[in-house]
């Protein structure tokens, strides 16, 4: 309760001039299930030009949607107006948000019970739609029909079965049932959103069991490139998930488990930028060298430590080892490694062009890489004299 504590008297000061206001959203929800709570939220029935004009520290990030950024003691917090949506447009967006005053109509908007508690500054909890039931449960239900609050805004499936990975719970009867009826709508949304539900719910501590219900309800036929992957999925479901500590790791599993052959491909159709694609693929490529060797100086050297980590992490994921010595292994082997990087060497094709009497052309890379691989394999001391001695002794020069 003492980050609740810290931001209660945003509360405070919004009931002393005459408004409501209590902490709302996933924050209540985390500290019922005692899990670390994230972002504190704050509704309130203050409009937002009235919460503005009450705290003079504040961001107006979102006054369309009735939100504004408060900063009190040093810490940001969103409020939010209390408010009704119109009809849904693209099932995603509402055509439009009116603010409102009660408490009731605010949170019977929201996508499911246990997101749907408001808690006063002293504990109290005001559950309208029986969300604490559903947490003692374990079930993510719907606030209201399933089917209206799917077709208002279609990523809500998704979220669903992410909070399925994040939480170990099971998806309600009737809420499984409109997943499986209105999958198809998730198509109207934007694939950059449904990535983002999907990479939580590869990172979530109970994975296999959103996987799961991704295949169960079909949902995973109206994602990218997975629309005839049933199988790949349910293989999937047979490794042992661990928690990975990078999302890029999390995917690179994700490949590995499902066979994926086309990991720039399949990657591109979720949007992915291009730097992202470039270290799933680095990691990816390292993995499969590492399959049939061990670490040495000039893999691990060619790979850089950032990939070859992870690749040793999802490796040990893949074998089911789990050895963290083997991480720290692979960091004191790169320690010791003579350099890190060719910037590292002390000589530079100016150098070589002095020394041989040369043009310049492609010889004079061809030669710097000749010089860096003999220092990454401990036969060249990195120094300048060292390295001219050797050129000449090879006749390089």
């Amino acid at each position: 309760m003492e980050r609740f504590k810290k931001a209660s008297s945003i509360i405070e000061i919004l009931k002393q001039h005459g408004h409501e206001a209590y902490f709302v959203g996933g924050s209540v929800r985390d500290l019922i299930i005692d899990r670390p709570i994230g972002d504190i939220d704050i509704a309130t029935s203050a409009l937002p030009e009235e919460v503005m004009a009450i705290f003079p520290r504040h961001v107006p990030v979102g006054l369309e949607h009735g939100t504004v950024i408060v900063v009190e003691n040093g810490e940001p917090y969103e409020v939010t107006t209390f408010r009704t949506e119109s009809e849904y447009e693209d099932f995603r967006r509402p055509s439009s948000v009116q603010f409102v005053r009660s408490l009731e109509e605010d949170l019977k908007r929201r996508d499911f019970t246990m997101n749907a508690i408001a808690m006063t500054e002293e504990g109290k909890m005001i559950d309208l739609f029986a969300g604490q039931e559903a947490i003692r449960l374990k079930e993510i239900t719907t606030v209201g029909d399933a089917a209206d609050r799917f077709q208002e805004d279609a990523l809500r499936m998704m979220r669903g079965i992410r909070f399925v990975s994040t939480l170990g719970f099971s998806l309600e009867t009737k809420t499984k049932q409109a997943i499986e009826t209105y999958g198809h709508l998730l198509e109207h949304i934007a694939i950059e959103r449904i990535t983002v539900e999907f990479e939580k719910l590869l990172t979530g501590t109970y994975c296999v069991k959103g996987l799961q219900e991704l295949v169960e309800t079909k949902l995973f036929s109206h994602l990218p490139y997975l629309q005839m992957s049933e199988e790949r999925l349910l293989k999937a479901t047979q490794y042992k998930w661990d928690s990975f500590e990078t999302d890029i790791e999390a995917w690179v599993f994700f490949l590995c488990c499902i066979g994926e052959e086309h990991p720039s491909v399949f990657l591109r159709q979720w949007k992915f930028s291009n730097k992202k694609i470039k270290d799933i693929v680095a990691v990816l490529l390292a993995i499969r060298s590492r399959k049939e060797r061990e670490w040495d100086t000039v893999l691990l050297y060619k790979t850089g430590i950032h990939i070859a980590e992870m690749a040793e992490r999802v490796y040990e994921a893949i074998i089911e080892s789990y050895n963290s010595a083997s991480v720290k292994q692979v960091q004191s082997l790169f320690h010791a490694l003579p350099i890190k990087n060719r910037q590292e060497m002390n000589v530079t094709g100016n150098d070589l062009l002095s020394w041989a009497d040369k043009k310049p052309g492609p010889w004079v890379a061809e030669m710097l890489q000749n010089i860096e691989e003999a220092i990454v394999q401990g036969d060249l001391v990195n120094k300048k004299e060292n390295i001219r001695e050797w050129l000449e002794k090879c006749n390089l020069l």
